[in-house]
């Protein structure tokens, strides 16, 4: 015989029921505001671990351009990677300042086409710190000229080199500069349509900091990506920097000075009637004998002691002894 159920049973089903379905309509409501949208016109032809290790590329790259900078610029300077995105290359050509400081490059024995940009303000403060201003120099216009286009390839070749340093664990590439340009729309790596991969630094000069981009055209990156193993994946790490730091800036430079030496082998006193009757072959007796020790000097001030003689036929002074200016 089938059970019955009391009245007091059957209200306490109908109240789960109802509790269940608006627990229901709770969370279809949370999953429709999670939802997020996703373009699927965008060819997404670089992986997450692919995108991962061009960023490592990129940050062996921008310690290699940071030690470069701070040789040219004896300042202190940093540069990081700030993004690696996959975008249209319509949105990049959108995003670029009119007038705009572009250098286009090819990647030797590839079809890879690519661009480096530099902010105007980036551009210029170089030309000026290059060319022995401080880098705060003012200009009415932010268009590039012929002269400062010459002084910015120098950088320029520098950049493509180290970018060929920087993807040697790959393959070797050899950067090459192409041209400048002032305007985008005159610059055509790809269709508009297309994906690009862009590589965003930051740049800190002192306590200023500027934008550098370098946009690659994705479609011909096939080959490149085909290289990506697993076993490079693994292997490219981004270096720790141990490259030139100011104090060694500033060191070898120092040694690289030249300074003026002089020794004193003695001392004499003459009337100057006496000066003025010396000829060829007179001898002038000093206060020094042969073997004491003579003073020796470096920019005028008095550094060490020694002693003179001959080495190889070549008169020379054998230094003795420091002189310590601190003892009293």
């Amino acid at each position: 015989m089938a059970e019955v159920l009391s009245q007091q049973e059957i209200d306490a089903l109908l109240n789960n029921v109802d509790s269940v379905s608006e627990k229901h309509e709770e969370s279809t409501y949370d999953l429709e505001r999670e939802v997020i949208p996703f373009d699927f016109r965008l060819p997404n032809r670089i992986s997450k671990n692919q995108l991962r290790t061009i960023h490592n590329i990129n940050e062996n790259f921008a310690e290699m351009f940071s030690s470069y900078l701070m040789s040219k610029l004896q300042s202190i300077v940093t540069c990081n990677v700030t993004s690696v995105d996959q975008i249209y290359y319509s949105e990049y050509v959108l995003s670029v300042s009119n007038p705009a400081c572009l250098f286009t490059f090819d990647i030797n024995h590839t079809d890879i086409k690519g661009i480096l940009e530099f902010s105007s303000e980036f551009a210029l403060t170089l030309v000026d710190r290059l060319l022995g201003g401080n880098g705060k120099g003012t200009k009415n216009t932010q268009v590039i000229t012929p002269i400062e286009q010459k002084v910015l390839e120098v950088v320029i070749q520098k950049i493509l080199q180290d970018l060929g340093k920087a993807w040697q664990i790959i393959g070797d590439y050899d950067f090459k500069i192409d041209k400048f340009e002032p305007d985008i729309d005159f610059v055509q790596i790809t269709s508009q349509s297309e994906s690009v991969l862009l590589v965003t630094f930051e740049v800190h000069i002192g306590e200023e900091t500027y934008m550098m981009n370098l946009c690659f055209a994705t479609y011909a990156f096939d080959t490149i990506l085909s290289k990506l193993t697993s076993q490079n994946l693994s292997s490219i790490r981004p270096i720790k920097y141990h490259g030139t730091t100011a104090q060694n800036i500033l060191t070898n430079h120092l040694k690289k000075t030249e300074l003026s030496l002089e020794v004193q082998f003695g001392k004499s006193s003459i009337t100057f009637n006496q000066l003025l009757k010396l000829k060829i072959g007179d001898v002038v007796s000093l206060d020094k004998k042969v073997g004491d020790e003579i003073k020796v000097s470096v920019e005028k001030k008095h550094m060490f002691n020694g002693v003179s003689g001959i080495v190889n036929n070549h008169k020379a002074v054998k230094i003795t002894k420091r002189v310590d200016k601190r003892k009293k």
